[in-house]
């Protein structure tokens, strides 16, 4: 258990997981400093989730980076792709999907080790899940353990030895159904996330694209009503 006002900064993307993460964070004792990324994604509505649940879960405080990776493309979520609809659980569990915006998780631990460096906080919190979305090498244990390592290489703080930087991936081995019971008991407001990545004009999902779908099993395997 942390000590008292041990800082973590948070990464928040409005989502289920990311949301989950920081309810389980505030759980442990942490003041949390939420960072959230407008990066240029075509579902902008997650960052109203964001700053929703940041204020619902006591986030100490609340920042949205902006940065532009429509510059680099290469993603459905950052350029003229269409968002894969309506594919099994095999299909999505194979290969690298289009949804993948490359380098993206390496961007915001970077953003969100700066911070961290800023506040002499050893600690960075991120909803990564390597069982959904599996394809996603930015989502793998080896992945973060790398990142970790280099944190503590990079930073003054860290070469000081004021701080020795934890990359926290609680939800990295469970389920959907399992990170839905977790929020659940956490007292997560599920109603202010969002999942979808190609919601229609007014932010409601679309229902049938992966993160939807995902979701949707999740909350039937746990056996609970999603309010989305």
């Amino acid at each position: 258990m942390p000590g008292p006002n041990k800082k973590a900064v948070c990464l928040l993307s409005g989502g289920l997981d990311s949301a989950t993460c920081l309810a389980l964070a505030r759980r442990d004792g942490f003041d949390c400093y939420a960072l959230s990324f407008d990066y240029g994604q075509r579902h902008l509505t997650e960052l109203e989730a964001a700053r929703r649940i940041a204020k619902s879960l006591g986030a100490t405080d609340h920042r949205i980076a902006k940065i532009d990776l429509r510059i680099f493309g290469h993603s459905a979520l950052t350029d003229d792709i269409d968002v894969p609809k309506s594919r099994d659980e095999a299909s999505m569990g194979s290969g690298i999907p289009v949804t993948y915006v490359p380098a993206r998780n390496t961007i915001f631990l970077s953003f969100a080790l700066a911070w961290a460096e800023v506040l002499e906080s050893s600690d960075i919190f991120i909803g990564v899940n390597a069982l959904d979305y599996s394809g996603y090498p930015d989502c793998r244990p080896e992945f973060i353990e790398a990142f970790e390592k280099m944190s503590n290489l990079a930073t003054k703080t860290g070469v000081e030895e004021i701080t020795h930087m934890r990359i926290h991936t609680p939800l990295i081995r469970l389920s959907k159904a399992d990170i839905v019971r977790l929020g659940a008991e956490l007292n997560v407001p599920f109603g202010q996330t969002h999942s979808c990545y190609d919601p229609d004009a007014a932010g409601r999902p679309c229902g049938q694209c992966d993160s939807c779908i995902l979701r949707a099993k999740g909350f039937r395997e746990a056996g609970l009503v999603d309010p989305v």
